[in-house]
């Protein structure tokens, strides 16, 4: 048993060493990111809603934001549209061009003749109450230019799953590939900054995790799929600067660091952009441990592998529970009625072994 116990203190420091990523933005100074589940999800949530100090109007402010927020890295004077995919340029007159990636930043208004307007990723009329031209409704983090027509087709259909680029899929609609994890982000964001008016569930179709009813798991998936852009960043950068003339004041967390969603809800492995999941071990790098600190004395692991074993240690080294070739439902693992207490959770999979530390309270 000694030698378990001081196996189990090495993991201790191992996993809090794990955890001293940190983001380079002054934004964060002081923030706790020793935290995950919904502890992480509150922080964030707290963060996120007191520095949005810059409420913009729907008219003028979102349509002058955007014309900056929005420019194409590749191409100044040009925004990018959101679902868009067509490299050609917008013909003079034509209104058969839904299907564009970019248009001149100042071709903005409703007419579908080569204009863009103002998309809400959040579907404005599904908000609980619908999110109006203030607040919610303004939030620049949110709304992202996108083709009138490509705009209309959409409507306030459902996010849904799907392949190659945007468009209908069954009675939902699928962002497309280059779209997707901007998308997840924002709903994440706009689940965070209103959390009771943006459910991600009542815009998104599909199972939900199991530690947080109203996220939809296949928003986790897309967020990993599809890593954060140059384009992304540009936005939040602009938008976190209230001296700008369009600047809220505020960021969106999951585009400096989509690994703080599987920190907050587990599923996929996201990108991981301050090395707060620095390992060497592919297998540990391909597991999840959420929520943590545990809720109702329960945790979930998701592993992209099959685990072969699955131990709880406490910190005298004691043998709290062993599962042998355990059972997952969706790559997910649940461990339940755990005592409370400070634990190394000890997983084995082809040989190799990872341990996480966590809290059930």
């Amino acid at each position: 048993m000694r030698k378990i116990y001081s196996l189990a203190l090495g993991l201790i420091a191992s996993v809090v060493f794990a955890q001293d990523g940190a983001p380079a933005t002054p934004y964060y100074n002081g923030f706790n990111f020793n935290q995950s589940g919904m502890a992480l999800k509150n922080a964030l949530s707290t963060k996120i809603t007191t520095t949005h100090i810059n409420e913009l109007s729907y008219s003028p402010g979102v349509w002058n934001a955007l014309k900056v927020t929005d420019q194409d890295p590749d191409n100044p004077g040009f925004v990018l549209l959101l679902y868009g995919f067509s490299e050609s340029v917008c013909p003079a007159g034509s209104s058969n061009d839904d299907d564009h990636r970019r248009r001149n930043a100042n071709n903005n208004g409703g007419d579908p003749n080569c204009e863009w307007n103002r998309e809400h990723v959040y579907p404005q009329s599904l908000g609980t109450p619908d999110l109006g031209q203030e607040g919610a409704g303004a939030d620049a983090h949110h709304l992202r230019a996108c083709d009138v027509d490509r705009n209309g087709q959409r409507g306030n259909k459902l996010y849904t799953t799907g392949s190659g680029n945007s468009g209908n899929s069954g009675s939902g609609w699928y962002p497309g590939d280059e779209w997707k994890g901007d998308v997840a982000r924002i709903l994440m964001y706009m689940y965070l900054r209103y959390p009771n008016q943006c459910v991600p569930t009542n815009a998104v179709m599909g199972n939900t995790v199991t530690s947080d009813p109203n996220m939809p798991a296949i928003l986790l998936q897309w967020n990993a799929e599809d890593p954060v852009s140059e384009y992304e960043d540009n936005r939040n950068i602009y938008l976190n600067n209230a001296n700008n003339a369009w600047g809220q004041g505020n960021r969106n967390p999951f585009i400096d660091n989509p690994y703080l969603a599987t920190l907050i809800w587990g599923g996929p492995v996201a990108q991981d952009r301050w090395g707060i999941n620095a390992t060497d071990s592919f297998f540990e790098a391909k597991l999840t441990v959420y929520p943590n600190p545990a809720a109702n004395n329960e945790i979930n692991i998701y592993s992209e592998t099959n685990l072969e074993e699955i131990q709880l240690i406490n910190l005298n080294g004691q043998l709290i529970q062993q599962i042998q070739k355990p059972k997952a439902v969706n790559n997910t693992y649940q461990l339940q009625n755990l005592p409370d207490g400070f634990y190394i959770l000890k997983m084995t999979s082809g040989g190799q072994s990872a341990a996480k530390k966590i809290i059930v309270n």
